[in-house]
């Protein structure tokens, strides 16, 4: 007669993490990327950075979605699984331009593994190397998602804006990513 978990408490949600690059640390990574040992690590962050776009909507990247005239990305891997399109702007856009000119004719990945060049190439040894070289603790990769949210809220974007360029079902979501400093 009487429903037990009724009786049962929600759990609060957990605030989240808040970890966005001061602009010192952004120098130092931005300068530890280029010093990398691997080329195409600059470009993934440069291009998450501006994009907000995941880890592996990044590292799976095709040049068939990719419109270097247009300046966009068409996402198509998403966590939500909703294809959606990112401006690739400025720098981005030129270190793309760059990058599509030396890139391998066995593979329409942007960055493809040396190994299996079907597969996406994995920066974790590259980005841990950089954030060390950089002197930069407690960073993530998804990291780079929260701070790209925060520098287009910086320069004037709408949370609408960031939401459907984050690719945000709420807007309550993009206020989390979007934390000015």
């Amino acid at each position: 007669e009487e429903n037990p978990v009724s009786k049962l408490r929600k759990l609060k949600e957990s605030k989240g993490r808040e970890r966005l690059l001061s602009a010192e640390e952004l120098d130092r990574l931005l300068e530890a990327t280029k010093q990398s040992v691997n080329k195409d690590l600059h470009t993934a962050v440069v291009l998450a950075l501006s994009t907000g776009a995941r880890k592996m909507e990044i590292w799976g990247l095709r040049w068939r979605d990719v419109d270097l005239n247009e300046g966009l990305a068409t996402l198509h891997q998403t966590k939500n699984g909703e294809t959606r399109t990112v401006p690739i702007q400025a720098y981005a856009l030129e270190l793309m331009r760059k990058r599509s000119k030396v890139r391998r004719i066995d593979t329409d990945l942007v960055f493809p593994s040396t190994i299996d060049p079907q597969k996406p190439f994995d920066f974790r040894k590259a980005w841990a190397s950089a954030l060390r070289r950089a002197d930069i603790q407690n960073f993530r990769w998804h990291d780079l998602r929260h701070s790209a949210a925060s520098y287009l809220a910086m320069n004037g974007a709408s949370t609408i804006e960031i939401a459907e360029i984050l690719g945000h079902k709420t807007l309550q979501m993009s206020m989390r990513y979007a934390h000015l400093t």
